[in-house]
């Protein structure tokens, strides 16, 4: 390990940065040193505007995924090279709002029983339950599920923030029925990780990808569906079933309901339920070809 590499974990873990934000905070930063073939303190904004237009030009990355590298780089010079950092030099690209793929009721019905294991099936099954991302899945321990409340509590979410979720009745049977088949019982971890599930370490995120990507090939759907779809389609489901948008929020763990009203633009009832202004004009009937009414 480098000393820059050393110097920015160590930035990074005084803060309390999620797992995922440092490996991909590192990475982001690692891949701009390797761009340019040379250590990342000797390289400044010209080569930042540089790296930038590359990830956009030849990499075809989106522009949500340039601004988190962006994110990285300027942790990276503020926070670990204590330089400082010119947002009109190095300017964050524009974000684009990109409406998330949902799958209906049954669709969703298919893509659990289109699951190759039980593991598999109850890893979907937990996704779509509870809304969870996949971070807080995988890191779900087994007194983390509250039988006498009936809720799960999410410990350590996004930005380090503990919540409770609501414990499905049918999820509780499947678990307890997932957790018979088990011939060694997790300790600690509700899904542990290695193939026959005993290691003191809980399963990684990549696990939980593949058995989305696995189940909706095998379902027959052709939508995009990865670990985040679920949780999409938990919100949306909730909001066609009457649940406030400040319920959902809070379950999801938003920071603030601007990020759940996304699901005002994805609920059918919704959308269905407002009337195109076409409808109330008085048009007269369509006419056919020859002149005569339809």
């Amino acid at each position: 390990m480098t000393d820059l590499r050393k110097l920015m974990l160590e930035e990074l873990e005084r803060r309390n940065y999620s797992r995922e934000t440092v490996r991909a905070y590192v990475a982001a930063v690692e891949d701009f040193a390797r761009y340019f073939h040379r250590r990342p303190d000797q390289l400044g904004p010209d080569h930042i505007r540089q790296y930038q237009a590359y990830l956009f030009r030849e990499r075809k990355l989106t522009a949500n995924s340039v601004t988190q590298r962006l994110g990285a780089l300027r942790f990276f010079f503020i926070k670990t090279l204590k330089q400082s950092w010119n947002v009109e030099l190095t300017p964050y690209p524009k974000k684009v709002l990109r409406l998330p793929s949902i799958l209906s009721q049954e669709e969703v019905t298919r893509l659990i029983e289109g699951a190759r294991t039980p593991f598999q099936r109850i890893l979907l099954m937990t996704l779509y339950a509870t809304g969870l991302r996949r971070a807080e899945l995988v890191n779900l321990k087994i007194t983390d599920i509250d039988t006498a409340r009936n809720v799960i509590h999410v410990q350590g979410g996004k930005g380090r923030k503990d919540r409770d979720v609501m414990l499905s009745p049918k999820l509780l049977d499947a678990l307890r029925q997932y957790w018979r088949g088990l011939r060694v019982k997790p300790k600690t971890w509700l899904f542990p990780g290695n193939r026959w599930h005993t290691a003191d370490h809980p399963i990684d995120t990549k696990v939980v990808w593949l058995a989305c990507k696995d189940a909706a090939q095998r379902a027959g759907i052709r939508k995009e569906v990865h670990p985040h779809t679920l949780r999409h389609c938990f919100a949306t489901h909730l909001l066609e079933a009457g649940a406030d948008l400040r319920t959902i929020q809070i379950l999801l763990g938003h920071r603030d309901l601007e990020e759940t009203t996304i699901y005002l633009h994805l609920s059918q009832h919704h959308l269905n339920a407002t009337a195109s202004p076409l409808d109330v004009l008085p048009l007269a009937a369509q006419r056919n070809q020859d002149g005569g009414t339809e």
